[in-house]
């Protein structure tokens, strides 16, 4: 039961980490392009704005929050552990590049970003380790 209650803990996070990222990235682009995160404006340090990239980044998230919100209210293994391994993938790519593009980034930001990407690529190997465990 106590794995039960950490995974449904990690799709809440990596629902809440898709959907934050996908729902303005495809229904505002250029604002997510020059505020995110939070008025921050990390993207824009890795330059030219291309809202077709962004709006279709903005769909792949949000894509994947849904899969996280279903499996949270139809939880299973068969779904839980294909959509986490997906998602590590996809996350081990997107830190790998965003650490070896940190110029431009102040100290604080550089960590904060890094620090981020990190947690949401850990969450889904905690999550298949409970699963595999069960």
């Amino acid at each position: 039961m106590k794995s039960q209650t950490l995974i449904k803990t990690c799709l809440v996070i990596l629902a809440f980490a898709a959907l934050s990222i996908g729902l303005p990235a495809a229904f505002a682009p250029e604002d997510f392009y020059r505020d995110y995160p939070f008025f921050t404006s990390w993207i824009d340090l890795l330059p030219p704005y291309n809202e077709h990239l962004i709006s279709d980044v903005g769909g792949l998230y949000i894509g994947f929050g849904v899969l996280f919100v279903w499996a949270l209210f139809k939880p299973s293994k068969q779904l839980i552990l294909p959509v986490a391994v997906a998602w590590l993938v996809t996350q081990v790519i997107h830190l790998a590049f965003h650490v070896g593009h940190l110029a431009g980034y102040d100290t604080a930001d550089a960590i904060a970003q890094t620090a981020g990407l990190t947690v949401v690529t850990l969450v889904p190997i905690i999550m298949i380790s409970a699963l595999v465990r069960e």
